[in-house]
């Protein structure tokens, strides 16, 4: 047992190190980890986690720890892959934190931030796409998300409506094809 919580504590510190720009930029390297590496959950699984972990309160990347964990090592495990992942943050953040406001107006420190963002939209936009690819299964999939798009985009509907939207949508959809699957 003390194996897989230290392999948690161990795996949750590397995403939380080397990943930047908060939960959706961690997405690529906690799958990865997770269903490549490790093997401890299947895409479908990462998917659903991902999924619960957006509509639950807190960070993408601190729910996914803590379900990864608890399912791997119970309430221990989520223990572990939690501090894992905000262990390296915390750490990281207290130690710059002075220095950044010190230096933030510095030519060099100006360049880190611009390459930093450009890395985290890239980021972000491979865990848009890995996630779409195993989310669309069906025309159903590609309307809802369609229609959120739109919602957000183009009617400047809040996310969380959406969201909420988006379920309704889905248990109508179920609904009008037989409520079988």
């Amino acid at each position: 047992m003390t194996g897989i919580l230290f392999k948690l504590l161990f795996t949750f510190a590397k995403i939380g190190l080397f990943t930047f720009g908060g939960g959706y930029a961690m997405i690529p390297l906690i799958e990865k980890e997770i269903i490549q590496a490790n093997k401890w959950l299947s895409m479908n699984e990462f998917v659903d986690i991902i999924a619960i972990a957006e509509v639950t309160p807190g960070p993408v990347a601190v729910n996914s720890a803590t379900y990864v964990g608890y399912k791997m090592a119970g309430t221990l495990g989520a223990a572990f892959a939690t501090t894992g992942v905000i262990l390296p943050s915390f750490l990281i953040v207290i130690s710059l934190a002075s220095l950044f406001l010190k230096y933030k107006d510095t030519p060099s420190i100006k360049a880190v931030s611009k390459g930093l963002r450009a890395a985290v939209t890239a980021m972000i936009a491979s865990a848009a796409l890995s996630t779409a690819k195993a989310s669309v299964i069906d025309l159903k999939t590609i309307i809802i998300i369609g229609l959120i798009v739109f919602g957000i985009f183009k009617m400047k509907i809040h996310p969380i409506i959406c969201i909420f939207l988006a379920g309704i949508l889905g248990i109508a959809l179920w609904v009008l094809s037989g409520a079988t699957a």
